[in-house]
């Protein structure tokens, strides 16, 4: 019989609503004592005042008064036991090591050794002053070109200019992730001629770059500056039309793990399963990357444990204390709640929002720690400096090497990425409710399907996707965005 809650472990004093439970319906062994929409909690238990309150066996936050057993447990009644900056020492959680047979997907093989599955043309602008200009050129071109490569797709952006210290670097560094992403067969570097990001300065932050697959463009040192980008584009589509698909093992995927507008069932549902599908291809040698880092707060304990060594766990801590302290400068309260969508969806403390995101992370050893906009190097869960925002993290995640973001989501958002940008609902209801928005149904979990079964349909279904099939909404209707952190004065 199917029940109307669910218990996650079985140390949890609460459980979690499936659907709406009137008052007086029976709860496992106890009476609703109020209407407990879905995705909410129900007090199993007598809690008393200050005694923690349990879910997915850890505590969520602690009751603000005595809390009889039936009752709703929201932000009413509940607080969040977390604090200022904290002391942390390792204690390596031992992992069972396991191995998975080989899966392959059809991608592009490229000269640099990187690997893409998209065989795009990429239009990089250096200012936000050009923007309009490389959107005409890309609208232009893709006409011209239509069926020779994947797409032409320009980013616009207002930065690059007017940007001090560390805001010009993460522009810079950011930009060059995206010159650099092997999505991209071939860039066209549009810059303007009188900006702080000067194409020459950017040159530096590159480095290197293959001159077929990487062209440069200042508008004011031509007369026509559309016709000119036109003229680059067409070299490189006669260049990005030389690369087939091949078969690729799945060690050569980067996936990109992030969650935005959660509900009650984001930690039961989507985010488990993308923590399961996680740890299927790490198994094979590939690579995922877990960011938002202030959605760590409250369960940060659980990634340094599973950091590799006593290195990658001293710089899981100076992840968490760098962003603590982030908030410390600005006059900000480090441990704030939970946004209101979040809220409406049954989540009421960081510390519970932050145990049902890390779980897309999966149970396999933390490689890497990251700082933002550097690009992943180590195979295995990196963890990213940065924000929880959304399009600021799926953009973090792309110029780190993500070739593909799982975006968990359980009230539903209209975001899309430079590379495919999976949508995965935590609930059956959003996924029939928003079929141009959404990729895949994890609330089938609700439903009987066991993880097992699912992780296997979502690999088959994201090994479609990285050799050629479109994701529901950010390709086939064309959304497409990016944002870049900024921390610091705009002149």
């Amino acid at each position: 019989m199917m029940h109307n809650a669910i218990i996650i472990n079985q140390q949890d004093n609460v459980a979690t609503a499936l659907k709406e439970i009137k008052i007086g319906e029976k709860v496992f062994d106890t009476t609703a004592a109020d209407t407990i929409p879905p995705g909410h909690k129900i007090a199993l238990q007598k809690i008393q005042q200050g005694e923690n309150i349990i879910k997915y066996g850890s505590p969520i936050g602690s009751a603000k008064t005595e809390i009889s057993p039936g009752c709703h447990i929201h932000t009413h009644n509940i607080k969040t036991n977390l604090g200022g900056i904290e002391n942390y020492s390792y204690k390596p959680e031992k992992q069972k090591v396991s191995t998975q047979n080989p899966e392959t997907f059809m991608g592009y093989k490229r000269p640099s050794g990187k690997v893409g599955i998209r065989n795009e043309i990429w239009i990089v602008n250096t200012v936000g002053c050009v923007n309009k200009i490389a959107e005409k050129i890309a609208s232009k071109a893709n006409i011209q070109h239509q069926g020779k490569v994947d797409g032409v797709y320009t980013f616009v952006h207002p930065y690059g200019c007017s940007q001090l210290g560390d805001d010009h670097t993460f522009t810079q560094q950011i930009l060059a992730g995206m010159v650099n992403h092997p999505n991209a067969a071939g860039v066209l570097v549009l810059g303007l001629g009188c900006e702080n990001n000067l194409i020459s300065d950017f040159k530096k932050v590159l480095n290197t770059w293959d001159d077929r697959r990487v062209k440069f463009l200042n508008a004011q040192d031509v007369q026509d500056d559309e016709g000119e980008g036109l003229k680059i584009i067409n070299q490189l589509v006669n260049y990005a039309s030389e690369f087939k698909r091949t078969e690729i093992p799945v060690s050569e995927l980067v996936l990109g793990l992030k969650c935005g507008g959660s509900d009650g069932f984001s930690g039961i549902t989507a985010n488990p399963l993308v923590g399961s599908l996680s740890d299927h291809i790490i198994a094979q040698g590939g690579t995922c990357i877990l960011t938002e880092v202030p959605e760590m707060f409250g369960a940060e304990t659980l990634l340094m444990n599973r950091s590799k060594n006593q290195e990658i766990f001293n710089k899981t801590v100076t992840l968490i204390n760098n962003f603590k302290e982030y908030f410390i400068r600005h006059g900000q309260e480090i441990y704030e709640n939970p946004s209101p969508g979040n809220k409406e969806g049954g989540i009421s403390t960081l510390e519970e929002k932050s145990l049902g995101c890390t779980q897309k992370g999966g149970r396999s050893h933390v490689s890497d720690v990251l700082n933002y906009g550097e690009t992943v190097k180590t195979p295995g869960l990196n963890l990213l400096q940065g924000p929880g925002n959304d399009i600021v993290a799926v953009t973090n995640l792309m110029a780190a090497g993500a070739h593909i973001i799982l975006f968990t989501t359980g009230r539903g958002t209209p975001l899309g990425s430079p590379v495919p940008t999976v949508k995965i609902s935590s609930n059956t209801t959003l996924f029939e409710a928003k079929p141009h928005w959404i990729d895949f149904d994890a609330g089938q979990l609700l439903e009987g399907v066991t993880m097992e079964d699912l992780t296997r349909q979502f690999s088959q279904f994201l090994l479609d996707i990285a050799s050629g099939k479109k994701t529901a909404l950010n390709e086939s209707n064309d959304y497409r965005e990016i944002s870049i952190f900024r921390d610091g004065v705009t002149l």
